[in-house]
């Protein structure tokens, strides 16, 4: 059960502190328009964000930002049904999960209500959205929220997902959940180059603290991590947690390739 009011449609919520209230979304980027005035010449109107995401997107796909030029080779890794009208911004090219993750971790929380905690562009909100009984995708971004809900769209699954524009950090204490799924930024492309990743490198805050903050709310919480985090500080957080939680450290790999740690911590 969420603490924040739920209406029919649309299923997306703008969070203001402790303020709860439905935004319409049903976002479309129309061709940019012209005005005319007399005698001066066609002006075009300054373009939204989202229609720069998009824009953005287009000239990934030309091959001409070196940035994603790695990650748009995988995308059919990140999304099988990408070529379906998928969309992505550019920190959504390395940061999302890639599917056959995604599908593995939504397998665990089959029938739960899972709260999505940094969602981005919805890569493991939607598989969630396939086997569990509620899910409810949180991102600070609008603009990510926009771009997750198109996602879930072409895999047919956004009516099943609350869709919450907000603070996870603020809005925790409102949140009711089976299971908390948590993501967070790990500081973008160069997080691979140290030789050890620690909890103090998360995004927006420490990995201990947003930790802290998951379990006020459940026990049952996953963790995705890069590949080189440090595996004692997983069980530390364990071993520290009252009562001591049980600990599952998953290798994930896509090609027989090593991209991924996922830590499930429950109740033994």
């Amino acid at each position: 059960l969420l603490i924040i009011p739920i209406i029919p449609k649309p299923n997306v919520y703008s969070i203001s502190g402790s303020l709860c209230s439905p935004i319409g979304v049903e976002t479309r980027v129309d061709s940019l328009t012209h005005e005319l005035t007399t005698p001066r010449p066609m002006k075009r109107k300054k373009r939204s964000r989202l229609e720069k995401v998009i824009s953005s997107s287009g000239e990934q796909e030309n091959g001409t930002s070196p940035k994603v030029k790695k990650y748009w080779i995988q995308r059919y890794d990140l999304f099988s049904r990408y070529d379906e009208g998928i969309e992505m911004d550019e920190e959504g090219w390395f940061s999302v999960t890639p599917e056959e993750i995604a599908i593995k971790q939504a397998e665990r929380c089959r029938g739960k209500v899972v709260i999505d905690c940094f969602s981005g562009v919805g890569g493991n909100t939607i598989q969630f959205a396939k086997v569990c009984s509620s899910v409810i995708a949180i991102d600070i971004d609008p603009v990510k929220v926009e771009l997750a809900m198109n996602n879930a769209k072409v895999y047919g699954v956004a009516d099943r997902v609350d869709f919450v524009v907000g603070d996870f950090i603020q809005l925790a204490p409102s949140l009711k959940g089976d299971v908390l799924f948590l993501s967070p930024p790990w500081g973008g492309p160069m997080y691979n180059k140290v030789e050890s990743y620690t909890m103090d490198m998360l995004q927006p805050r420490d990995g201990y603290t947003l930790f802290q903050i998951a379990q006020s709310i459940t026990p049952n919480i996953i963790m995705f991590l890069p590949r080189n985090v440090d595996l004692a500080q997983l069980e530390e957080l364990a071993w520290l947690s009252s009562p001591p939680l049980t600990l599952e450290i998953e290798e994930n790999c896509v090609g027989g390739k090593l991209k991924a740690i996922t830590a499930y911590f429950c109740c033994s």
